[in-house]
This record gives C-alpha cells, sequence and structure tokens, in this order.
C-alpha cells in the first residue's frame, strides 16, 4: 500500500484515542467509551483514528483495538493507524487486523511516553524483515524518527513507505526564541524523507496554538497524529468542536503554504 509522496497534499487529521482510555480504566464502568470517542471524531471529520496498545494496556487494551477495527468499517474514507513496538506486540495486531498503516516507535515497555526515534544502521536489521511482513499484508509502514535529514534515506532502505517526525522539541520550543531553528530542522527533514521517496507524517504534543505554524513550515506533510492536548480540549469542547477546531489549524497552516 505504498503511496507517492506529494508536496502539496492537505494533512490528514488522525486522532489518537489513547487518553480516553486511560480515563476509562480508572474505574470499572466502561466510561468514557474509546469507539464511541472515535466515532464522534469521525463524524466531525477527523480523517483517521490513532492507538498505541502498550503491552501493559496502561491505556488501550487488545478489545479496543478490535472494535475500533470494526468500527472503522463503516468509515471506509478514515484510516486506521496502530503503533508501537514491533518487538513487543504491535506485530499481534497488525496480523489480526491489517490496519491502514502500522507505525514503528521503538519504546521499551515500562516507558512513560514515546520520546525519540529509531537510528539507522543500528535498528536496519530487525526492523527490515518486520516491514517487509506488514507490506506484505498490505500494511503501510510509517517509523517514528527524529528530525535527522541524513537518517531519511536510510528509512527508506529498510523499506519504510512513511516515517513519523517526533515533534516534542519543536512543541517545547514553541513561542521562544528556538522555534524557528525547530521548524527548520523539520522543514529539512520532512525535504530530505520526500526526497527519498517517503511520505511524512508528525506528531508528539502538537497543539491548537503550534499546529499551524507547523502545518505551514513542513512540506508533504500527510498526517498529523494528535491524543493528548486534542483529548484534553476536548474535555472542555466536545468533541466534534475539538476536531472542527483541529481541522481549522491545519486549514490556516495549508493556506499559509500557498500565500
Amino acid at each position: 500500500m505504498t503511496q507517492s509522496p506529494s508536496r502539496t497534499v492537505r494533512t490528514a487529521l488522525s486522532v489518537n484515542v489513547n487518553k480516553v482510555a486511560l480515563v476509562r480504566n480508572t474505574r470499572h464502568l466502561g466510561i468514557p467509551s474509546v469507539t464511541r470517542a472515535a466515532r464522534l471524531c469521525l463524524e466531525a471529520g477527523a480523517q483517521g483514528i490513532t492507538v498505541h496498545p502498550r503491552p501493559d494496556e496502561r491505556h488501550i487494551r487488545a478489545q479496543d483495538v478490535y472494535e475500533l477495527h470494526e468500527l472503522m468499517r463503516a468509515w471506509p474514507q478514515a484510516e486506521f493507524n496502530i503503533e508501537g513496538n514491533p518487538s513487543h506486540n504491535l506485530m499481534e495486531f497488525i496480523r489480526k487486523v491489517r490496519p491502514h498503516q502500522a507505525t514503528f516507535v521503538p519504546d521499551s515497555e515500562d516507558q512513560f511516553t514515546s520520546d525519540h526515534g529509531w537510528s539507522f544502521p543500528q535498528d536496519a536489521e530487525r526492523l527490515q524483515p518486520l516491514i517487509a511482513e506488514c507490506r506484505a499484508l498490505g500494511v503501510r509502514v510509517s517509523l517514528f524518527m527524529d528530525p535527522v535529514p541524513a537518517q531519511m534515506a536510510a528509512a527508506r532502505a529498510v523499506g519504510a513507505d512513511r516515517i513519523e517526525l517526533y515533534t516534542e522539541p519543536y512543541a517545547a520550543a514553541w513561542g521562544t526564541d528556538r522555534e524557528a531553528v525547530e521548524l527548520a530542522r523539520y522543514r529539512d527533514a520532512a525535504q530530505a524523507a520526500l526526497d527519498a521517496g517517503l511520505g511524512v507524517n508528525a506528531g508528539h504534543d502538537l497543539n491548537r496554538d503550534n499546529l499551524p505554524a507547523f502545518v505551514r513550515a513542513v512540506p508533504g506533510l500527510a498526517e498529523v497524529s494528535i491524543g493528548h492536548a486534542l483529548i484534553a480540549d476536548a474535555l472542555e469542547l466536545g468533541y466534534a468542536a475539538t476536531v472542527r477546531a483541529y481541522q481549522q489549524c491545519i486549514d490556516a497552516g495549508m493556506a499559509g503554504k500557498n500565500s
């Protein structure tokens, strides 16, 4: 399921619903519902749903993955993205569910949150056969990567279709005198990915404040995956209004590309 990278594609919004599951798991009542949250986001115009089921099931559980897979059948225009470390439990879900996209993330089992990307050539040998298996199943593979232009050709060489730029350093710099420097790093990394034949995704700590500038600056940005900030906003605004607000941020960034 490879796709030719495009420099003019509108950036898609994939909503990560992990934090909905995290709140639900604090009680035994089944609320808030992960599948209902996903459906409301899709009804409001989200182009995808993302989950990161960790081995300890601290938020998304295996049953959530399978229920979301069934839900997504009613939304053929939207994509299901499953994130995780392929050396842990990710491949089990990929083989059973065959989502549109698998995002490989190099986190440890007890890691608080994802905080770095893959490195080459160190990770090439173990990633290559797993990527090949996903692609044989018809699943697009995205590798979670730091914004290092020199690493992008290597990501393509192991068979990846896309990379997901780890955006926490940009989010931390937003509104400071380092913002322009960080944006330049991401712009250059995205361009290197495009030049290598990769699609470009991004995610981690993106929010309504910092998203427009990122979309405006980064070429060929196919998808942003946003969870923590979006679900936090939804607590105040509701899912539908929040999804529309993030789409407006993307539109503002896209308009800036063409101005």
